[in-house]
């Protein structure tokens, strides 16, 4: 599993760029976004990675950050969501108002991305209400989300109990700030039970 490159941008086109590393030059699609966000030809750049394996293809994505790749993985676990369409989807919404338009249940905001018809929009924003992950629905709330071991840890404890991303982050990040960052998983999970409870 390729999960990661870093070398020199070696060429750009609409919905490609090839990254040449030690030598040998990787082809992945990208969203626009993250295209845009590459700078120029020549330049060293780093991408987080998606392999795609299929029977008769190999296909590499990249993207510029994490929450866009977890995005991108929500999107294609959509049936009728291929990885490009995925991209064509994050070329016009960031994670975090894709996080933000199926939280409200905004079809047409999804269904603006190219290839996206009504039901498909419907079905999107129905079946990824409240997988979109913490951190791109705390951006869209004006939260900011736990990072590190712990907290990232507690996050996912909470997701698991049934909580809301929304609500298991703003728990877990006042549990987070009462503790301070020493604070093991054990505490950080009681506590953030009791805040949400509230």
């Amino acid at each position: 599993m390729i999960a990661r490159l870093a070398g020199t941008l070696a060429e750009t086109a609409a919905d490609t760029a090839v990254v040449d590393v030690n030598g040998v030059g990787y082809l992945v699609l990208a969203s626009a976004k993250t295209l845009d966000s590459l700078g120029p030809v020549g330049g060293s750049v780093t991408l987080l990675t998606e392999l795609q394996v299929r029977e008769d293809s190999m296909t590499l994505f990249a993207f510029g950050s994490a929450g866009e790749r977890e995005a991108f993985r929500q999107l294609t676990n959509v049936q009728g969501v291929g990885g490009r369409l995925a991209l064509a989807i994050l070329s016009i919404l960031s994670p975090e108002e894709l996080a933000r338009a199926v939280s409200a249940g905004d079809k047409a905001m999804v269904g603006r991305a190219n290839g996206v018809g009504p039901k498909l929009a419907a079905r999107i924003t129905m079946e990824l209400q409240g997988k979109l992950g913490a951190p791109a629905l705390a951006a869209a709330a004006g939260t900011a989300a736990p990072r590190g071991g712990a907290a990232q840890d507690a996050l996912s404890a909470l997701a698991n109990l049934g909580f809301k991303p929304a609500e298991a982050t703003a728990a877990v990040a006042a549990a987070n700030d009462e503790l301070g960052p020493g604070a093991t998983l054990d505490a950080l999970v009681r506590l953030a039970l009791r805040k949400a409870a509230k």
